[in-house]
């Protein structure tokens, strides 16, 4: 897949539905921060030393086995994509925010696989951010593929590494592992029922933090909460990943007991919200960037207790995606907010239909 097709393109492979915990955990991913020895950090890197980097990385994911095991992988240059592009690449959660700061972008880039699951920043805040993603509860199966590419690329480059410290990294809180591993998680009953707020304390009382849709400095929208691990220091990357897969079973039980208690007591309250949700997606003539993230929430949750039927999680993360600005201004070009609220029910409407049609 060209990047091209990957940005025209708001269907990502690790969207597919089959996965454990699916109807709660949207997605799993893990994170490798790595730098280069014997060059600043990304923030003091000249512009030569930044080609360096830009050059190091592009022959580093020539690696037989990253071949073999993912496909040919290209470094794609910021410089080369259009500021939309760049954004729809954050919608579909293969770069961060981060990595579109302003400034050096001749020298950031991403390498990104056919299939999607894995994407590597260059020059975000550290010259490597090794990401892999997969639908659903597999952070096992995440971090065994991102440390199967950090050892292909281990080969080819010489990592900052201290025997004492481990990997070193520009910011202090990634020194050690350098790994960050989350999970998406789907809490609307815990919202709904007020329980979420003691989850969140307790899971942060745990070691973990929350963050919105899009990670660090981002709201929880669409009821949508990212749970990562806050220390990457004085733990083995098992152990991390480990832990909050234990937390994260703990969330998911206690969402599925609010579920629950809902489903039973309140079934008319619930069939209605859901209900409501299905309608407006099928019939709205204006939908503003919430308001599509709550009805996408609502809806979801109707899959998953059974009220709506013919409907998939692929196809639920696909309109989160097309409900972004950005993928709304590269079908429509120059929008105003009520042409972007136009544009956004048409898609949704037009979705629905075919839906319904297919399942007719």
């Amino acid at each position: 897949m060209t990047i091209k097709q990957t940005v025209n393109n708001p269907y990502s492979p690790w969207m597919d539905d089959d996965a454990p915990e699916a109807d709660i955990v949207i997605s799993s991913r893990v994170r490798l921060a790595r730098d280069i020895a014997g060059y600043p950090f990304p923030h003091l890197l000249s512009g030569q030393s930044a080609e360096d980097v830009m050059d190091i990385v592009g022959r580093a994911v020539e690696d037989e086995d990253l071949v073999r095991r993912l496909g040919k992988l290209k470094v794609v240059r910021l410089s080369q994509l259009p500021s939309l592009d760049r954004q729809i690449l954050v919608d579909k959660h293969l770069i961060s925010p981060d990595l579109l700061k302003a400034g050096g972008e001749e020298a950031k880039g991403v390498v990104i696989s056919e299939d999607e699951r894995l994407s590597i920043m260059i020059n975000e805040e550290d010259h490597l951010r090794i990401q892999c993603i997969l639908s659903g509860l597999r952070l096992q199966d995440v971090y065994l593929l991102a440390d199967a590419v950090d050892d292909a690329l281990e080969k080819r480059v010489n990592y900052a590494f201290s025997d004492r410290y481990g990997f070193l990294t520009a910011c202090l809180t990634n020194i050690g592992t350098g790994l960050r591993a989350s999970v998406m998680l789907h809490l609307p009953a815990l919202v709904a029922s007020g329980g979420i707020r003691d989850v969140l304390t307790a899971v942060s009382k745990l070691g973990l933090t929350v963050r919105g849709l899009y990670g660090e400095g981002t709201e929880a929208a669409g009821n949508l909460f990212q749970l990562s691990n806050q220390i990457t220091l004085g733990q083995s990357e098992e152990d991390i990943v480990s832990n909050l897969v234990s937390i994260t079973r703990q969330v998911i039980n206690r969402e599925r007991t609010a579920r629950r208690y809902i489903y039973q007591q309140k079934p008319e309250a619930l069939q209605d919200k859901v209900s409501r949700a299905y309608g407006t997606m099928r019939h709205a003539y204006l939908l503003s960037a919430g308001e599509a993230m709550q009805l996408l929430s609502d809806v979801r949750l109707g899959v998953d207790t059974g009220l709506v039927k013919g409907l998939s999680h692929r196809t639920l993360s696909e309109l989160m995606v097309v409900s972004r600005p950005a993928y709304l201004v590269k079908l429509g070009g120059r929008l105003s907010a009520q042409e972007c609220d136009i544009l956004r029910a048409r898609l949704f409407r037009e979705k629905m239909a075919e839906i319904n049609q297919t399942n007719a």
